[in-house]
């Protein structure tokens, strides 16, 4: 394997294990109604994530892989603001896990918006 085909299947691993960390979190949450919101939406943004990612690694074309890893830093991004929003809430008290879970999806972010912005400038 190539350096660049080991970099796609480990973050294809990374986001999904994201997603799957996200789900763990989100039954430490307090029992109540914004934390059923709450769940529904980063739930579906982290998961997201994970799945736009392994879509933008099929793309047929470079604009397709643009829109998809576009899609990847926007649902990235809400995962993080979603986390925050716990955070601030105070919807866990298992916050070293969401400490972690913040940072991840942080270092996620990041780096899909380089992705993105080298595919852009090219």
């Amino acid at each position: 394997m190539t350096e660049k085909e080991i970099f796609i299947e480990k973050m294809k691993k990374r986001t999904k294990k994201f997603a799957v960390d996200i789900i763990g979190l989100c039954d430490s949450l307090k029992n109540c109604k914004a934390s059923g919101v709450i769940t529904y939406q980063i739930v579906k943004s982290s998961s997201s994530t994970g799945a736009n990612y392994r879509a933008a690694c099929k793309a047929r074309s470079k604009n397709e892989f643009f829109s998809k890893i576009c899609i990847v830093a926007e649902e990235a991004d809400e995962s993080e603001y979603w986390l925050e929003v716990i955070t601030d809430a105070k919807l866990s008290n298992n916050t070293n896990e969401l400490a972690r879970l913040l940072g991840e999806a942080t270092e996620i972010n990041k780096i899909v918006s380089k992705a993105k912005d080298s595919t852009y400038n090219k």
